[in-house]
């Protein structure tokens, strides 16, 4: 994104789409291509696993993990193969190697061997980037099921367990893992309980597991976003709210996953953060609220 373009309020047009949805038929596009950002191999030789890496925040973080010099590996549902395709190409671009691995995150089996399929490929594992999630409005808890429920915290917290512990198998001193968090998790969300309370355990996982961790010099830090431009959005909420999205912060607008991206290569990275762990970091839009 450039200056002006950051500058500018926006409202986008309303839309939405069928679950899990694909970024190339949102209008407009995400930006995740960060072309101000400029890597100086800050991951050079490192290998990095990306949950809901093809599209959205999880796409930029490919991305950006690719200008630094790692290879990836992205974990995604099998409706969303296009975009991921899209992601693998643009870390091609980077001229860094992607493997993808289609799956579901809910499922302690297929954690365990999207962790052993990139250990086999690349060799070893340093960065796991935990980022999937499931998100639909409410207006009332009574209309929540208790299907939706469990669906919302075994994407949103049952995964990052079971991809942390899978993890842990193969990563050594030095590696790092980072969560995706949520304002809403700090301060909840009247429309979106149950993934609020999900993004809360994962404040609370991140900063219990940099604890535990600590002794073995493996780091756990979180980056907990505002309202950000992602397929999240037109899958889980109203048109009209879609186009709203992010209008009430101080800037205007919401936030673009080139935006967030460079967050995540700042905990990922040794060179910026080697002293840092159990944060959670908010990316806001100008909001001063959250602590």
């Amino acid at each position: 994104m450039t200056i002006e373009e950051a500058r500018k309020p926006s409202t986008m047009p309303a839309q939405t789409q069928e679950k899990p949805g694909l970024e190339s038929k949102m209008n407009p596009k995400p930006k995740f291509e960060a072309p101000l950002y400029r890597g100086a191999d800050k991951l050079a030789g490192q290998i990095a696993l990306v949950t809901g890496g093809d599209s959205g925040i999880g796409r930029a973080v490919c991305v950006l993990f690719a200008r630094e010099g790692a290879d990836v590996s992205l974990v995604y549902l099998p409706a969303e193969q296009s975009d991921a395709e899209e992601t693998a190409r643009a870390i091609h671009a980077e001229g860094r190697k992607s493997f993808l691995i289609p799956g579901d995150v809910t499922d302690s089996a297929f954690c365990q061997s999207a962790v052993e399929q990139t250990v086999k490929q690349f060799g070893k594992l340093n960065i796991l980037v935990n980022n999937a999630a499931y998100q639909q409005t409410h207006d009332r808890l009574e209309d929540i099921s208790d299907e939706e429920w469990e669906l919302t915290f075994r994407t949103n917290i049952f995964g990052y367990f079971y991809m942390a512990k899978a993890a842990l198998k193969f990563m050594t001193e030095g590696a790092t893992i980072i969560n995706c968090g949520s304002i809403t998790g700090l301060e909840g969300n009247k429309s979106l309980m149950d993934y609020a309370s999900t993004k809360g355990a994962i404040h609370a996982f991140t900063k219990s597991l940099a604890l535990n961790l600590a002794e073995r010099n493996i780091r756990v830090n979180c980056v907990a976003p505002g309202p950000i431009w992602t397929v999240l959005q037109p899958v889980s909420k109203p048109a009209e709210q879609v186009a709203k999205h992010g209008a009430k912060t101080p800037m205007q607008r919401p936030g673009q996953p080139e935006e967030v991206a460079p967050a995540f290569v700042f905990f990922a990275s040794n060179a910026d953060s080697s002293y840092i762990s159990g944060e959670v970091l908010t990316i806001l839009g100008g909001e001063t609220r959250a602590s």
